[in-house]
């Protein structure tokens, strides 16, 4: 607390000049005239948007003084890493806030999670975990960072924030090269706004003086300034600027099946879900969506078109995913029965199940599939692989089939098609029993992307260790099983 009188500490963010600000003097003082819009042939896959640049804010300064809405701390996998970012952010924090990051259990890599601000000028903080930089696994370390961006992103949104302040969250502890990381930290933010840029009045890049020169050599690139600005960036773009959100793409991966025939890739989930429900009560008669009822009787008769169930089963799910938005999950969260962790040997996300942290008759299953829904809804945009660890599981335990074929009817298309494997770890006869009787007489197309997994020796072979978070647990039945192949390897320290 500043003593009565003497100024403040904290910085007004109102009170920065802004991205453009400085540009736009230079341009009035040496009388430029700007280029016309008209005359430009080839446009940047980043085009000069003026209502987005006036968002922007790049800072020479520490985070933590920042009166935005939230900022942004880098840290560990158990939230306690000193580095000058967190350092800064705790003391001006007070120790209030070591307090509540013990009851957040940790963070994991490419998470985010929300504290108070307590003593800072910002009325939230938002903690997230970067990668640690290996060059032989770049795609997972850029995939990660990528979703540190997006998720602090997407909670800024979902908390309904003004401002968000970030510091530079690949940390030189963490070894990502600064530039890369800069790419995939200005084109993620880039991206967002172009989709959500109503949601977010300022995004402050604040930055230390060695990361100021690269922040201002790459702004120009996804945010010109003018149209010329604009042409001149454009050669210097990477060859790889993401997906329509800033997501790194994997060249084998981009020849795919599309989901909406007809419908452009650029068009987000989120597009999607604003899209089928922005029209009702917005023109006459609701696009005349015709008798509901009589929609009914014709699914049940088998007489509705496959556009229409298709359409039907798209609604449906996005008031899953609405609703699933707006609950609170974070029982079911704190139960560590579903997150992800690394990727597997081809890239593909890998998404973790532990059968034995599910206490099926103690909570709230339709919560659980709200949460499934929250948790999975962006990751299934993508191919991904599941790990079912069913390693000392008991009745209490079991999901029944009822339930499973709920999941399975209420998911949308893309869970299913992007699929790629699921891995049922240590299973038992009764569990490979029920599973065939389940993919083979209530389910299709999920039979063959099951592998029934003994040991951890054998898992390893389609995911490396260092890749996937496995529970103490499973570490020491495996160990007890079938020797102690890489029972060594240092389990989740949160699981």
């Amino acid at each position: 607390m500043d003593p009565l009188g003497a100024p403040s500490q904290f910085v007004d963010v109102d009170s920065l000049p802004g991205w453009t600000d400085a540009y736009e003097a230079k341009q009035l003082d040496s009388h430029q005239n700007p280029v016309e819009k008209a005359h430009v042939d080839v446009r940047s896959p980043f085009p000069y948007r003026k209502d987005i640049n006036a968002k922007i804010i790049l800072w020479k300064g520490d985070v933590a003084l920042l009166n935005c809405t939230a900022i942004v701390n880098t840290s560990n996998e158990s939230l306690t890493d000193k580095n000058p970012v967190s350092e800064s952010i705790f003391m001006h924090a007070g120790p209030d806030l070591r307090d509540e990051l013990q009851k957040l259990k940790g963070c994991r890599t490419g998470e985010a999670k929300l504290t108070k601000g307590f003593n800072l000028a910002a009325r939230f903080i938002i903690h997230t975990v970067g990668p640690k930089y290996k060059s032989r696994y770049r795609t997972a370390a850029e995939s990660s960072l990528y979703s540190c961006y997006r998720n602090v992103l997407q909670l800024a949104k979902e908390q309904a924030m003004c401002s968000v302040g970030f510091c530079v969250i690949n940390s030189l502890k963490r070894c990502y090269p600064l530039e890369d990381a800069t790419h995939i930290a200005l084109r993620t933010v880039r991206r967002f706004l172009e989709i959500h840029g109503e949601t977010l009045e300022k995004v402050v890049f604040a930055v230390s003086e060695l990361e100021e020169a690269t922040y201002q050599k790459l702004l120009p690139l996804y945010f010109p300034r003018s149209l010329e600005e604009e042409i001149q960036s454009l050669p210097y773009l990477p060859a790889d600027i993401g997906n329509a959100e800033g997501e790194p793409v994997v060249p084998e991966r981009q020849i795919r099946i599309t989901e909406k025939p007809g419908v452009p890739d650029d068009a987000s989930d989120e597009e999607g879900l604003e899209a089928d429900l922005s029209f009702i009560g917005s023109h006459a008669f609701a696009r005349m969506e015709g008798d509901v009822d009589k929609q009914r009787r014709l699914i049940l008769q088998g007489q509705l078109s496959e556009a229409a169930l298709q359409k039907q089963h798209q609604r449906n799910y996005n008031r899953w995913l609405c609703q699933a938005r707006a609950e609170d999950l974070s029982d079911i969260a704190s139960l560590k029965a579903l997150y992800q962790t690394g990727v597997d040997n081809c890239g593909r996300t890998v998404m973790v199940v532990v059968g034995r942290n599910i206490p099926v008759t103690l909570i709230d299953m339709e919560k659980a599939l709200l949460y499934f829904i929250h948790v999975m809804d962006h990751i299934a945009v993508k191919e991904y692989v599941l790990v079912y660890f069913h390693t000392l599981t008991n009745d209490y335990n079991q999901l029944d089939s009822n339930f499973l074929k709920k999941l399975y009817d209420v998911v949308d298309a893309k869970y299913k098609r992007n699929l790629k494997a699921l891995y049922f770890v240590h299973p038992t006869f009764r569990s490979k029993v029920s599973t065939w009787f389940f993919t083979t007489f209530t389910v299709s197309g999920l039979k063959d992307k099951i592998h029934y997994v003994e040991s951890l020796q054998q898992l390893f072979t389609a995911i490396p260790p260092e890749q996937i978070d496995l529970p103490p647990f499973v570490l020491e039945y495996d160990a007890r099983e079938n020797g102690p192949y890489y029972s060594s390897y240092p389990p989740s320290p949160d699981l």
